[in-house]
């Protein structure tokens, strides 16, 4: 397993070690016992989700303002532009950004700590996102910044993805309820 600082403050871009042949592959996508000494960040992971989103898509940016989750996010179908934006005031890297591409083919996993906006964008035909968190999600607490806010500048691959009308009523980091 290789572990590489972002350019955000605790979190981490995880890539597993593939076991490959001609049958297939194996690898493991998550030991905790690799992970807390790899990244001295002891976590109790508590629930898994499943979702499916077709191309353009994008879901986000979800944060919980109480309960907050840390995640662990991968592909197992198709690939996503993923993003991570740092809320926590008393973080150096407060207010940045970062993407990567996931994909079933790289296999990369993204870890982002508690205090983070979360989104994704479907880049292929349709996309499986999986995620581990730390905590119960809790729909009350849930808050989402602006997918296009000026002041973050993400530089998505699509100028024109499609939303539900939750993730459109994002607010900018400067009206968003952020963490001390």
């Amino acid at each position: 397993m290789k572990i590489t600082k972002t350019n955000l403050e605790d979190a981490f871009l995880i890539e597993p070690k593939i076991y490959e042949d001609d049958r297939g592959f194996f690898y493991e996508s998550f030991n905790k016992r690799k992970f807390d000494t790899l990244v001295n960040y002891p976590i109790q992971f508590v629930q898994d989700n499943h979702s499916r989103s077709r191309k353009d898509i994008l879901r986000g940016l979800h944060y919980q303002i109480k309960n907050s989750q840390d995640k662990l996010v991968r592909v197992i179908h198709g690939s996503v532009f993923d993003v991570i934006v740092d809320l926590r005031k008393s973080s150096n890297t407060f207010g940045k950004w970062y993407g990567v591409e996931l994909s079933a083919k790289n296999k990369k996993q993204l870890f982002i700590p508690k205090g983070f906006a979360h989104g994704f964008l479907v880049t292929s035909k349709y996309a499986e996102f999986l995620y581990k968190t730390s905590d119960y999600y809790y729909p009350e607490f849930e808050r989402v910044l602006l997918w296009n806010c000026q002041s973050v500048n993400i530089d998505w691959p699509s100028k024109n993805p499609e939303l539900n009308n939750r993730d459109t009523r994002g607010l900018t980091l400067e009206k968003c309820e952020i963490f001390k």
